[in-house]
């Protein structure tokens, strides 16, 4: 299965960016994504800022995943 998550673009050069992804700072390509800038939010898969997300977009996908982490029982609060 794949998953592509929203991260938020906190420094950028040239096609490579580091990414804030909840916390984890990620170095990315914006190779995909040659619009992005600096307070993007993007959608990382394998590396790869695939999309640019508006920050509401990005906020709804945080919940849908931590609703389907609930509902597996795989959350931090459950595994502690």
């Amino acid at each position: 299965m794949c998953l592509a998550v929203p991260a938020k673009i906190i420094e950028l050069e040239n096609t490579r960016a580091l990414a804030d992804l909840h916390g984890n700072r990620v170095s990315i390509s914006t190779c995909l994504t040659p619009d992005a800038k600096v307070g993007s939010w993007v959608l990382v898969h394998a590396g790869f800022a695939i999309q640019i997300l508006d920050e509401s977009a990005a906020r709804q996908t945080f919940t849908v995943l931590a609703d389907l982490a609930a509902a597996s029982g795989n959350n931090r609060e459950t595994q502690e």
